[in-house]
């Protein structure tokens, strides 16, 4: 191989390569060291959808956010979830409307026995004498 057919080799990018404009970095300003990462067809997709959703620029960056997500919720260094809030509020809403209905029934039994008792005692309205009008 001369010293021309070895330069323009070397002027050629690698297989699969894209070309940066000249003077970009390799990553694009971006210092961080990159890995590889196999997805089912379906996570991908998902994962997609869901980048582009969010705003993300690429796939890439969305997994980077999901890894650095993921390992803050396996050292419990996170918010709780709207999901979990929801859930709470929901419990609460339930308590307190049990304790509604308790006070309800317990107003009802009351006003019974009261009346019960009014009746057993003669004092009650139920007991007038009519006078023939409808009022």
């Amino acid at each position: 191989m001369t010293v021309t057919q070895e330069s323009e080799k070397a002027k050629r990018p690698v297989r699969g390569a894209k070309k940066k404009p000249p003077g970009a970095t390799q990553n694009g300003g971006d210092r961080r060291p990159g890995m590889f990462v196999r997805l089912d067809p379906d996570d991908k997709q998902r994962a997609k959808y869901w980048a582009d959703r969010r705003g993300f620029s690429s796939v890439n960056e969305y997994v980077a956010e999901a890894v650095v997500e993921k390992i803050r919720r396996e050292n419990l260094d996170y918010d709780l979830p709207t999901l979990e809030i929801a859930r709470l509020n929901e419990l609460v809403d339930h308590v307190k409307a049990l304790s509604t209905n308790n006070a309800n029934l317990e107003r009802v039994v009351t006003q019974g026995f009261d009346s019960l008792i009014g009746l057993t005692r003669g004092d009650s309205y139920l007991l007038d004498d009519e006078d023939g009008e409808l009022s």
